[in-house]
């Protein structure tokens, strides 16, 4: 049988790993608890944006060699901007696809008028305003899933706080965030323990917290088998034996 001395000591780790990672064992069992009672469709937003929105088609496009670019071309996409069609050349310059004239980016108007093509008609404008730099944990962080600065944002005058991103570059409608998708990102960093990018899940801080929650486990089975009435009996009538 394991000595009082040291049946002390297990239970006073067990104790104090309890009370240093308990507060993120809650947050890790409130955040599981949220994920698995949410639409992940409705934390992207799909509920704000048109449905009946149809996609334009183009004609009497010209070819892309004769863009008025030196550039060789190592990447092209057609874009609709405002119902217009422009060429994307090398991830970074806008062409009118009819004309080979290069365009400088979007207007403000055409920015309202992407959104209102994208968001429901019933969702009304508040105001707009051109991003042009964040802080790490702002709700636009540049990915590939979400899109680069500079960027307008038009903000909604709705109970969830809705804004959506419109790339200033190329007129790409980028992304929507709300108030249930930024409920949604505080509590996924808290579950990764990724304070920046969010997804980083082999980050020194959630392994250590892992390895200690482990312990904090073992430490608990450990300490009901040193404390335990019936391990004792048992053990006691081994040593008669």
């Amino acid at each position: 049988m394991v000595k009082r001395k040291t049946a002390l000591k297990i239970r006073q780790a067990h104790r104090y790993l309890g009370l240093f990672l308990g507060l993120q064992f809650i947050m890790w069992t409130v955040s599981g608890l949220y994920f698995s009672w949410t639409d992940i469709d409705e934390i992207h937003g799909d509920q704000f944006l048109n449905e009946a929105m149809v996609k334009k088609s183009f004609s009497n496009l010209i070819s892309p060699a004769e863009l008025q670019s030196n550039e060789d071309i190592t990447s092209l996409e057609l874009l609709n901007v405002a119902d217009k069609p422009y060429y994307w050349l090398n991830g970074s310059k806008l062409f009118d696809a009819q004309t080979g004239d290069s365009k400088n980016g979007i207007t403000q108007d055409e920015a309202l008028y992407i959104a209102k093509k994208n968001i429901r008609d019933d969702l009304k404008v508040a105001s707009i305003d051109i991003l042009t730099e964040t802080g790490g944990q702002h709700e636009f962080r540049q990915r590939k899933d979400v899109g680069k600065l500079p960027a307008y944002v038009v903000s909604y005058s709705n109970d969830e706080a809705l804004k959506a991103y419109i790339s200033v570059n190329n007129g790409m409608f980028q992304t929507v965030r709300h108030r249930d998708w930024r409920i949604f990102d505080f509590l996924w960093m808290t579950h990764t323990m990724d304070y920046q990018g969010r997804d980083d899940f082999n980050n020194i801080v959630l392994r250590i917290f892992s390895i200690l929650g482990l312990i904090t486990v073992f430490s608990g089975f450990l300490l009901w088998y040193t404390s335990s009435p019936t391990v004792r009996k048992f053990t006691k009538k081994k040593v008669k034996k």
